[in-house]
């Protein structure tokens, strides 16, 4: 008798230790029932989430793209003093584009609570003040010309739709589920599709849970780990990060071997027109990679996460920023390097540019989003003790942008349309890069694209630069065999131009290298 009174009580021990989030979820390889913490704390590393994102963005951005393929090497210095994130505010408040493109959801969560139908955040972002690139501005481009969510994302919609976009932008959505990464992937679901779709969209998803889970575990690597199962298992996108972790193991002092091996393995960009044949690389599965390296051989530390993670070259300040922001969550507001802090508490008063939104509103907000979502989970508020429902992570659904589609060259087209001008090829899509500039920003200019005779659509060009169209056109999932592009410029001006500058071409087959025949004597 006294033998089952012992494994009761063995039991009964054990489902409340396993219920404690201090004695489980710290530095273990499991998800707990439920987690409780302070309001107190939870605030602390929601504060630590921004805070870290808007360091890595300051740290990381001089070397934006500078270096496209190659790491940074050790010798070259990238400078930081206590003043470094003011220095930014002051000169080039643009570079935060990280957080106040972030700060565009928050706001309308804030504004219009959790239930805020997609379309307010599609037209939020679509006609906010701020510049855009790639899937973004693409994505903007199709809203303010009536494609909304999710086709303003589809890659037939957006040829930048695995671009990094969403990734550096789903901060908010780990931010404001702790430790429900299945609720910051309804989040993502809602608000990724926006501005991409596949490898793009799962970047978002990844970072997302990785910031869900940062609340209720101390060990990156299981962060890293767990928070891929909301990725699934048959996408390259959790091939490649399933790989970094591998390599991590395997290479555990040597970063830099396994930068080489995700460079030689996942390195190639088949999508976005600016990056395909060429070294700039804006997918978003590089420079994801470039984030699960920063953490994992950071393994904690502050620095060396920041360090690595901008040293993998690309996208350089998003990368920090993402890295960091997490381990930020993970460490908490309060234990991040006073060296690092100096420089924060010195803006967070400060708006940022194109918002009415500074670091100590965002941190406000942003807590009261993740006490609502909680609660709306199944958690409880009691006096300052706030009980998280934790989730287990499940896999999004499974979508594959350009299935099919391989790039097979750049074509130069290299010619002003004026008022025509046409190319030939032989495949089955294309993209072509181009645009149109004028001295009156108010100009749109209209162009007629013909497909082998055919009018495929008249494109609306703006000279405006926030409102442009990011690629002059594209078409996909065509017969294979050669086709005909040509150009009829519609209402042209003096004060114009219209240009198509280069093409990708795709063809449903990857290009073959063969030695050439070797000369006989």
């Amino acid at each position: 008798m006294k033998k089952v009174i012992v494994l009761v009580s063995l039991v009964c021990l054990f489902v409340a230790y396993a219920c404690d989030s201090s004695s489980t979820t710290k530095g273990k390889g499991s998800i707990p029932a439920q987690f409780t913490i302070s309001k107190s704390d939870l605030l602390d590393k929601i504060k630590g989430g921004w805070a870290g994102q808007t360091i890595g963005t300051a740290y990381g951005g001089p070397t934006e793209f500078v270096y496209n393929g190659t790491i940074i090497q050790d010798y070259v210095p990238i400078p930081w003093h206590d003043n470094y994130i003011k220095y930014w505010f002051d000169r080039f408040p643009g570079l935060f584009d990280d957080v106040y493109i972030d700060l565009t959801f928050v706001e309308v969560f804030d504004r219009l609570g959790l239930d805020a139908p997609v379309d307010s955040f599609a037209m939020a972002f679509a006609n906010a003040p701020y510049p855009l690139w790639h899937a973004n501005q693409a994505a903007r481009y199709n809203i303010l010309n009536g494609i909304m969510p999710p086709a303003s994302g589809h890659w037939l919609n957006n040829p930048c739709a695995d671009d990094i976009d969403f990734q550096i932008e789903a901060d908010f959505a780990g931010l404001m589920s702790p430790g429900m990464p299945n609720s910051a992937s309804e989040i993502s679901d809602k608000i990724g599709r926006i501005m991409n779709y596949g490898n793009g969209w799962y970047g978002g998803v990844y970072v997302a849970a990785m910031y869900s889970l940062a609340f209720i575990s101390n060990d990156i690597h299981f962060i890293v780990a767990e928070a891929l199962k909301t990725i699934p298992a048959q996408s390259t996108f959790h091939q490649a990060m399933s790989d970094i972790i591998k390599w991590n193991k395997q290479f555990p002092d040597d970063w830099k071997r396994t930068w080489f091996e995700v460079e030689r393995k996942w390195g190639e960009d088949i999508g976005c027109p600016a990056g395909v044949f060429l070294p700039f690389n804006i997918d978003a599965l590089i420079n994801c990679a470039a984030v699960v390296i920063g953490l994992l051989y950071g393994d904690g530390d502050f620095f060396t996460t920041l360090d690595v993670s901008t040293r993998c070259g690309h996208d350089s300040d998003c990368n920090p920023a993402t890295a960091a922001g997490i381990l930020g969550t993970m460490l908490g507001y309060g234990k991040i390097p006073e060296y690092w802090m100096k420089a924060v508490r010195e803006v967070e008063d400060i708006k940022f540019v194109y918002t009415n939104m500074s670091l100590n509103d965002t941190y406000r907000m942003s807590n009261n989003q993740a006490l609502q979502m909680i609660e709306r989970g199944g958690g409880s508020i009691a006096g300052d003790n706030v009980t998280i429902i934790c989730q287990q992570p499940v896999p999004v659904r499974l979508e594959v942008a350009f299935e099919g589609h391989y790039p097979t060259k750049r074509l130069e087209v290299r010619q002003p349309i004026n008022p025509t001008a046409e190319f030939e090829f032989e495949g089955i899509g294309f993209a072509v890069r181009g645009g149109v500039r004028c001295t009156n920003r108010d100009y749109v200019a209209l162009l007629e694209v013909y497909l082998n005779g055919q009018l495929m659509e008249t494109a609306k060009l703006p000279a405006d630069s926030r409102v442009r169209r990011f690629d002059l056109t594209w078409k996909y999932q065509l017969p294979k065999g050669k086709h005909k592009v040509s150009f009829i410029w519609l209402n042209p001006r003096p004060d114009a131009t219209i240009n198509a500058n280069d093409a990708v071409i795709y063809s449903d087959a990857p290009v073959v290298q063969t030695h050439p025949p070797l000369a006989r004597n």
